[in-house]
């Protein structure tokens, strides 16, 4: 008995959650075809097709886990390759209002590198699989389908460089094109209901810049983290990377976006409450010039409301869902996605596409609900606050004071930001008790 449950599955698109999802595939597919407009084998830069690639890109805690499940031994693999390793709470200099957070290693380990370099080891790990072939420099120009409509039968795609229309067949297909992607259209062309979008207009802005340090501002550390805040609506992520590199994201919400000048980029950094990034940067040496990445708004497309959904159809990662960059989901959230997928094919049926979509749905809630909400604890953010939300919102401001003094707080809060335990964890009670009881100190 074949231990395929597919000849042939298409995934659309070259990105981070295209190469996890054909982890999941290759198992259950006798084939996986691999379809993006840019070159990717060999890659290590930033691509055309992916400009949010040039600024700092990580997994959360679960999402490493999730990463090393689908690729076993990739984050040694990193490791021994220069990627330095680092503990959400034992090694990331958390500033939350202003004020650091006290550290604690709880094993909640990722690898930092450059999104170009992650994907590159990933991607050589696909390539090793065997039984996939990338087909590049291809635009992507619609599905084809059975003629009652109700099942996806592949993919029509085009070179870049002329020639005529193609035609994939496939027994499944995963959009993982991206925020752009047009499954929407799609599917409307095809007689299914529009799908629901809902999000938050954050007015976001990001520039990112990489040095070599001259000073050491870590010490035993390996990332600087300030936080925005209601009160300055500003932050920087500053993280050791791979080569022996830094890498430097300032943001600012509300269209406070941090200048592409230099000097305006330095003076934005100076008035954060994390003052050794600044020191550090000013007497390192740049690499490149600021680069700015503007996100309006989060996005996330309802396909688990939908009554209606073709089969052989999954859609995966931002393609579903783009939450709010600065909290570092997506990428994990794909990953969590692409485990789904793997084990609903390990149980020997391609997926029922609308119930997989649901499951989708379900992994992307949590995190969702947990950054939309943070989200609007921003007073010039519009949306509506219902009084659950104002008062979880002034509950995860004692969580941030408390913090600051006790580090079994430090280490829930970050097990909840990191994915590894819901949200729900914070407010059990013993866990409330020293929230309240260390915020009211510190207060």
């Amino acid at each position: 008995m074949s231990r395929f449950v597919g000849e042939r599955a298409v995934v659309l698109g070259g990105s981070i959650t295209a190469l996890f999802a054909t982890s999941a595939l290759s198992e259950s597919y006798r084939e996986v075809i691999i379809v993006d407009r840019d070159e990717l084998l060999g890659v290590r830069e930033a691509r055309r097709g992916a400009p949010q690639a040039r600024h700092i890109n990580g997994l959360l805690a679960r999402g490493a886990r999730a990463m090393e499940e689908l690729f076993p031994e990739i984050t040694a693999q990193m490791i021994s390759a220069g990627c330095p390793q680092t503990d959400l709470s034992g090694t990331v200099r958390w500033y939350f209002n202003g004020k650091p957070l006290k550290q604690i290693r709880a094993g909640l380990t990722n690898v930092g590198a450059r999104r170009p370099v992650m994907e590159a080891h990933v991607r050589e790990r696909v390539q090793a699989l065997g039984n996939v072939t990338f087909m590049e420099r291809y635009d992507i120009t619609g599905l084809t389908s059975t003629p009652d409509r109700s099942m996806v039968t592949g993919a029509r795609v085009q070179r870049r460089d002329g020639g005529a229309e193609e035609s994939l067949e496939a027994d499944l297909v995963v959009d993982a094109t991206g925020r752009g992607s047009r499954a929407p259209l799609w599917l409307e062309a095809m007689g299914y209901p529009r799908v629901e979008e809902e999000g938050t207009k954050i007015g976001l802005g990001y520039v990112t810049r990489h040095y070599r340090l001259r000073t050491d501002p870590f010490g035993t550390d390996h990332s600087i983290i300030a936080v925005a805040n209601p009160t300055l609506p500003r932050g920087a992520i500053f993280t050791k990377t791979d080569s022996g590199l830094v890498e430097l994201t300032a943001y600012g919400l509300l269209g406070d976006h941090p200048p592409t000048d230099p000097d305006g980029f330095n003076a934005f950094v100076k008035t954060l409450a994390a003052k050794e990034i600044h020191e550090a940067i000013i007497e390192a040496e740049p690499l490149d010039d600021p680069v700015l990445f503007r996100f309006p708004t989060t996005l996330r497309r309802r396909y688990d409301r939908l009554s209606r959904f073709p089969e052989r159809l999954v859609v995966l990662g931002d393609a579903v869902c783009t939450p709010n960059p600065v909290f570092a989901q997506a990428q994990s959230l794909a990953a969590l996605q692409a485990l789904a997928l793997r084990d609903n094919l390990r149980r020997g049926v391609a997926p029922n596409s609308l119930e997989f979509m649901r499951q989708v749905g379900r992994i992307i809630d949590p995190a969702w609900d947990m950054t939309e909400g943070i989200n609007l604890s921003f007073p010039g953010v519009e949306g509506h606050r219902n009084p659950m939300l104002k008062l979880i919102q002034a509950y995860m401001y004692r969580v941030q004071i408390a913090a600051t003094r006790d580090a079994a707080v430090t280490e829930q809060f970050m097990r909840s930001a990191g994915l590894v335990d819901p949200l729900e964890a914070l407010m059990r009670p013993s866990m409330v008790l020293r929230v309240l009881r260390n915020s009211r100190a510190a207060a």
